[in-house]
């Protein structure tokens, strides 16, 4: 079964069902990485529902040539100190053949290099520092990268009309690959930066910061941050009498976001990769599956990590439950229809996918628009040097 470490204990967890069916008699065992205690533990969770759905639903399928894939399960905080270490076990003591990131950037840049030197392959569900990937080639990411979603949330400003921005950057590698690719897309747009502001995850009071952005009279903000300090954010924002438009990322895409900041969330745009009114069968099938097994909506997390345990899941189909290189390249030469889209990996592992634009409207996400630019949205690549 699964090993599960929490807190410095290790706990044992029937972790390959959506339910509790126990997985002991299991060859074939994917490691999982998720924040599930300290400031990340929503969306460890939500990470670790999808993960478990992809999986019960294999199994339900009859795993892999007949053997039963076994979810190993480690909490890593989202720390990269944690990550190390973690990672190291994985592959030592639990013998996976692949592994999943259901954590954020810190970590995951953390463990890449650990699993790239074992020559075990590691899907990205989420996590977009640019970094990850070019640990080596045995890492994938099924998301697209912060520098091309800041691209997208530069060409949505430009696609409503608007040119001056204040942008609102949390200070860790989420917000700088944001930032970096937002000012990218800007000059291209020709927008106008009327102001750059950065804050800690730990913060939750803005009043300075509001101050500031208020003064600055912006059309657009463009503010990276998490549910749990987007919410606070927006909420003074609007409270402060700031009626520019929001554009926030995928760490808003959660129900808590709207949860936390009530009404004040209304019209908030936010760039992602789930789509909740789309009309993709893989989509609406997930959509309907995770709330049957979960009795709560998906977010943007849980779709993609349920998302990458199916692609090496898909791979292990392909190369019989072998790891290492065999499943590295099957991987690699795959196309996959997934709820984020069809999705297929270049020559740095990275997809090329177009942004969804969601909007939150009576309490809820919806489609706005998309953004699809080849050539904008194309991510780094070994042939284009990038």
């Amino acid at each position: 079964m699964s090993d599960f470490k929490l807190n410095g204990w290790v706990l044992t967890l029937a972790a390959a069902a959506a339910t509790c069916t126990t997985t002991a008699n299991a060859d074939i065992k994917i490691g999982l990485m998720v924040p599930l205690t300290g400031f990340a533990a929503a969306d460890g969770k939500s990470a670790l529902e999808g993960a478990k759905l992809a999986v019960a639903q294999a199994n339900a399928k009859g795993g892999v040539k007949g053997e039963k894939l076994d979810l190993v399960i480690y909490d890593d905080q989202a720390s990269p100190k944690e990550a190390v270490p973690t990672a190291t076990k994985l592959i030592e003591k639990d013998k996976v053949v692949g592994a999943v990131s259901g954590s954020y950037s810190g970590s995951t840049r953390a463990s890449a290099g650990v699993f790239q030197a074992a020559k075990v392959p590691y899907v990205t569900a989420y996590a977009i520092h640019p970094d990850i990937t070019r640990a080596g080639d045995y890492m994938f990411r099924v998301s697209a990268m912060g520098e091309v979603q800041g691209r997208a949330g530069a060409k949505l400003v430009n696609d409503l009309g608007k040119k001056k921005v204040v942008l609102i950057n949390v200070k860790n590698d989420f917000g700088q690959s944001l930032a970096v690719g937002f000012k990218e897309g800007a000059a291209k747009f020709g927008l106008t930066i009327a102001g750059e502001h950065e804050y800690s995850i730990q913060d939750r009071q803005f009043g300075a910061l509001v101050s500031q952005v208020k003064s600055q009279e912006p059309e657009v903000i463009y503010a990276s941050g998490y549910f749990y300090t987007a919410g606070p954010l927006v909420s003074q924002l609007r409270a402060a009498g700031v009626k520019a438009t929001i554009i926030g990322q995928e760490g808003y895409d959660s129900d808590k976001f709207m949860e936390i900041a009530g009404a004040a969330s209304e019209g908030v745009l936010v760039t992602t990769s789930l789509d909740r009114d789309s009309t993709n069968p893989a989509t609406k099938a997930f959509l309907a599956d995770f709330k049957q097994a979960t009795k709560e909506g998906a977010d943007m997390v849980a779709a993609a990590t349920y998302t990458a345990t199916n692609v090496m899941i898909e791979g292990l189909q392909k190369t019989g439950g072998k790891g290492g290189e065999a499943l590295r390249d099957a991987m690699a030469a795959g196309t996959f229809d997934t709820p984020i889209g069809k999705l297929s990996f270049n020559d740095l592992h990275e997809v090329k996918k177009d942004i969804q634009v969601q909007v939150v409207k009576d309490k809820a996400f919806h489609r706005h628009s998309v953004i699809s630019d080849a050539v904008l949205l194309a991510p780094p690549s070994k042939s284009s040097g990038q």
